[in-house]
């Protein structure tokens, strides 16, 4: 009996139902323009804190005219998905690079400038 190998020329990518643009492994979707768009995301409850994170975050990405998608996740499920215990938390491109803390405008330039 001959094997078929059912393998790689019948894989298929699987992407999210908004767009279709969106890599959806791991525990968050990227979305790209093909420019190489920032996925930013602010984990937290949507407490003041959380909100004043995001705050800075679009000022800083503003300040440096970066394009971005900028998410405010408040599902704990998926910031658990993050491993972060404590909120808010700033996650780009799909690392955490800072949390229980409201960074300021300046930090998170540094961050991004590092970053890109």
């Amino acid at each position: 009996m001959d094997q078929i190998d059912e393998g790689r020329a019948d894989e298929k990518t699987e992407t999210c139902c908004c767009c279709g643009g969106c890599d959806t492994n791991g525990p968050e979707a990227t979305v790209t323009d093909g420019a190489g768009t920032l996925s930013v995301k602010i984990l937290g409850s949507g407490c003041p804190r959380c909100s004043e994170l995001e705050a800075a975050t679009r000022s800083a990405l503003q300040k440096l005219g970066l394009a971005a998608v900028v998410e405010h996740v408040t599902d704990f499920s998926r910031i658990a998905a993050y491993g972060v215990m404590a909120t808010p938390a700033l996650v780009i491109d799909g690392k955490v690079v800072s949390y229980g803390r409201v960074l300021r405008v300046e930090e998170i330039v540094k961050m991004l400038q590092k970053i890109r």
